[in-house]
């Protein structure tokens, strides 16, 4: 199952607030053995957003989309989402009566518009406040605050999506101390004809005292790891590399 995350708001894309949802997507993803293929970060814009989700909507893939939501001016998901399915925009009976419970009297003129969805789409619960989000062809559509978001993208997984949980991944490496990652390519190349099951990654780092490491390990299911993990260390060994378990 591929997994895209689409983080909508141009208080993102401008720096002014920092992203919370990527980690907090992967914490629940990784538990259950799921794995993103891709993140979009994009601002309030009309005409993109709608080109955007025509896109995602087009392709295989199940979209956590977070953010504009809302009923002031500048929130725009909805309505773009309605346009990308060329679909009316209509209230939601449900997302209704959880807006006029929350709200009561207050709801009316302006809170009663978190409610208008695409045609046909369904209500995720949203546990802080009582303003749902909503689904419509495996596109689920969350507020920007992380808070109300986390919850409600777990309860999609597991109303949605629990027939495809795998076994957790677990990932396992070493920290080469001076190293050079040109030094490598060669094993790595080896490594991954011979474990084609794993996820090898190298990530090179340089301090401030421009001394050099190497982050070297895989991931994937913990019995294969180990194995991968074995063959890493006897090459650190084998080089007499200096190293250190990560």
């Amino acid at each position: 199952m591929k997994i895209g995350l689409l983080i909508i708001g141009d208080e993102v894309l401008s720096g002014k607030r920092q992203d919370k949802h990527l980690a907090q997507a992967n914490s629940l993803l990784q538990p259950r053995g799921l794995a993103l293929s891709w993140v979009k970060i994009v601002g309030d814009e009309p005409d993109f957003l709608v080109k955007t989700l025509k896109e995602s909507f087009a392709s295989d893939t199940v979209v956590f989309s977070f953010g504009g939501i809302g009923a002031t001016p500048d929130d725009r998901t909805r309505q773009s989402a309605a346009l990308a399915l060329d679909l009316p925009i209509e209230r939601h009976p449900e997302a209704v009566a959880e807006i006029e419970v929350q709200f009561g009297e207050e709801a009316y003129p302006q809170r009663i518009h978190m409610a208008e969805y695409p045609q046909g789409a369904d209500i995720i619960p949203n546990f802080y406040n009582r303003v749902p989000g909503f689904s419509i062809q495996n596109h689920h559509f969350m507020p920007g605050f992380p808070m109300m978001a986390k919850p409600m993208m777990e309860w999609v997984l597991n109303q949605y999506y629990s027939d495809c949980y795998q076994s957790p991944t677990i990932e396992k490496g070493i920290k080469i101390l001076n190293g050079q990652e040109s030094e490598w390519v060669e094993f790595m190349e080896k490594f991954e004809k011979q474990f084609p099951q794993l996820r090898l990654f190298s990530l090179p780092s340089i301090a401030e005292d421009d001394s050099r490491t190497i982050d070297l390990g895989v991931e994937g299911l913990e019995s294969d790891v180990l194995q991968g993990y074995k063959v890493i260390v006897e090459e650190a060994k084998l080089r007499n590399s200096t190293w250190q378990p990560l």
